[in-house]
């Protein structure tokens, strides 16, 4: 896996392009009218994408009918030197559909358990918790 990162102004934007030519854009977020996403955020952004993608593929082999998906992601960070890392960072996944809750919650224990590789490389020093909710209501661990 490789990535490439090429300024593309003068400040602090930078476009980031996988090997498929498929690219996002980092900014400093601190700065007036940045044009991207702060490294930070894309960090989070990694984490609800790999564990989105988990819960709806173990969700379609389900057989289970998913008309909407979203995920909510946030972040506590702390000071550790001249650095702000992450503490913790709770993703809250909002399933509507024909989706039989106990399935969807499963899903998400399994992916932040077992199978989501941006939540497993932040386990060691980061506090990841999750919620799940289907057709508005919190499902129940």
């Amino acid at each position: 896996m490789k990535i490439t990162l090429n300024r593309i102004n003068d400040d602090y934007l930078f476009e980031c392009t996988n090997s498929q030519g498929n690219s996002i854009l980092l900014d400093n977020t601190t700065q007036p009218g940045a044009k991207g996403v702060s490294p930070m955020e894309s960090v989070l952004m990694a984490v609800a994408g790999c564990s989105g993608i988990d819960v709806v593929s173990i969700l379609k082999k389900q057989r289970q009918e998913i008309t909407d998906f979203k995920a909510e992601v946030e972040g506590e960070r702390i000071p550790v030197d001249d650095a702000k890392p992450f503490k913790s960072i709770k993703v809250k996944f909002l399933l509507e559909g024909n989706i039989d809750p106990k399935k969807a919650q499963k899903a998400a224990q399994l992916s932040f358990e077992k199978y989501c590789s941006v939540s497993k490389t932040l386990e060691p020093t980061v506090e990841i918790g999750y919620e799940v909710y289907v057709n508005g209501e919190i499902v129940q661990a």
